[in-house]
């Protein structure tokens, strides 16, 4: 499997978003407990926001999960309404703890792809690696924009090409099947942006290494949290071609996490990664932030007509 993949042949990955939401459900619980990557990826991209000029009064938190961003929202912006939003119901159960009396977040259950929201609702749209889980970017980007206020802000996270790198690695030594999902380019995402219309994008990157004792630590870490969903289910495939998705059977999953063989296999490949008695894991981050334009005023008069400005020489 080659793991520098174009956004086109990315972009073939088909989730089953009913199997991510179920994933998530059952993770509520232990989330915050195993989400130590993904709560300091939000930190780091809340502390972004202080540089930025804004004072919204409507915020979405776009795939909020558990709500780790609420508490900085509701300080830094103490006039805000914040809207979470999430696939899983059990994680905005969650989410809706951060409240209070006076002031509590608005959950709705729904989709990056298809947010049920009003064209030009929100200030900022707020949304920390959960774009990795949409199966079309542009549809994610274009309904972002769509929802925003002309002049309003989206800002996210999300993975990059070179994450769980050394597990994707160790897998390859077992078959060609895609036991890791792979991600979208900075570029790519930056080039998309500017495609769906947005205004001055900000694009960054930046590896995180998470260590471990073992690569079993890690696989239970990340169904810990919901994220052991890969992008082919274990019961069929699925090929694109041009505009149709077709669905090929295949043979019957494998009872066990990939059986004993194959987790013998991977444990061994991924021990030429341990340094210093630790197996590292690496997430790269992908930063960004762009703007909705703000619409210029037309020129035309009332018949269609227009103003020319005209300089004599």
């Amino acid at each position: 499997m080659n793991p520098d993949m174009s956004r086109a042949e990315t972009q073939q990955q088909k989730f089953d978003q009913q199997r991510i939401r179920r994933a998530f459900d059952r993770a509520a619980e232990s989330y915050q407990q195993y989400a130590v990557l993904q709560t300091e990826v939000c930190n780091r991209l809340l502390e972004k926001l202080e540089v930025v000029k804004l004072s919204p009064k409507l915020i979405l938190d776009a795939g909020a999960g558990t709500g780790a961003a609420i508490p900085a929202l509701f300080a830094r912006y103490k006039k805000a309404q914040v809207v979470t939003l999430d696939l899983s119901e059990n994680m905005l159960q969650k989410a809706n703890k951060h409240g209070t009396i006076l002031r509590s977040p608005h959950a709705v259950c729904g989709d990056l792809e298809r947010l049920p929201f009003a064209d030009d609702s929100f200030d900022l749209v707020f949304s920390s690696l959960s774009m990795q889980w949409c199966n079309d970017l542009n549809a994610a980007l274009l309904e972002a924009k769509r929802v925003l206020k002309p002049g309003g802000l989206y800002v996210f996270t999300t993975f990059g090409p070179d994450t769980l790198k050394e597990l994707r690695h160790s897998w390859s030594k077992v078959d060609d099947e895609n036991h890791v999902n792979r991600f979208i380019d900075m570029h790519d995402i930056g080039d998309a942006l500017l495609q769906d219309g947005f205004a001055e994008p900000v694009m960054e990157a930046e590896v995180l290494t998470v260590t471990y004792d073992s690569v079993d630590q890690l696989m239970r870490d990340l169904k810990a949290i919901g994220a052991n969903v890969t992008a082919t289910s274990a019961t069929e495939d699925i090929a694109v071609t041009g505009d149709n998705v077709k669905r090929i059977e295949k043979a019957p999953a494998r009872k066990g996490l990939g059986g004993k063989s194959m987790l013998h296999t991977v444990r061994q490949g991924y021990e030429k990664f341990r340094r210093d008695n630790v197996l590292p894991a690496s997430y790269e981050i992908i930063y960004g932030h762009a703007w909705k334009p703000i619409a210029k005023e037309s020129k035309n008069l009332p018949d269609k007509s227009q103003f020319v400005k005209f300089e004599p020489r």
